[in-house]
């Protein structure tokens, strides 16, 4: 596999080919990158690919500060269905 067609978000299938496009483009924060390629958008909300991200943004200059537009990370306290839900409402 060449390095540019790595899968960085399996869930919205984003290469880093496709982060380098975005890149050269002005997106140069992880925030940009995610709204430009929808990166960490997918069905994992970014709990597998928001670190591979953030990592790819500081490689890019790491003598930056951390990004002031990092992305949240906000995990489910345990995953519920509409029908579980629904039952609640009773």
């Amino acid at each position: 596999m060449q390095p540019s067609s790595f899968m960085i978000c399996r869930c919205e299938e984003v290469t880093q080919e496709q982060l380098e496009q975005a890149y050269a483009s002005g997106c140069h924060t992880a925030r940009q990158l995610k709204l430009k390629t929808r990166s960490t958008m997918g069905a994992c909300q970014g709990r597998v690919c928001r670190q591979i991200l953030e990592a790819w943004v500081h490689a890019q200059a790491p003598g930056l500060l951390p990004d002031a537009e990092s992305l949240a990370y906000r995990p489910p306290i345990r995953p519920v269905t509409f029908g579980q839900l629904a039952k609640e409402e009773g």
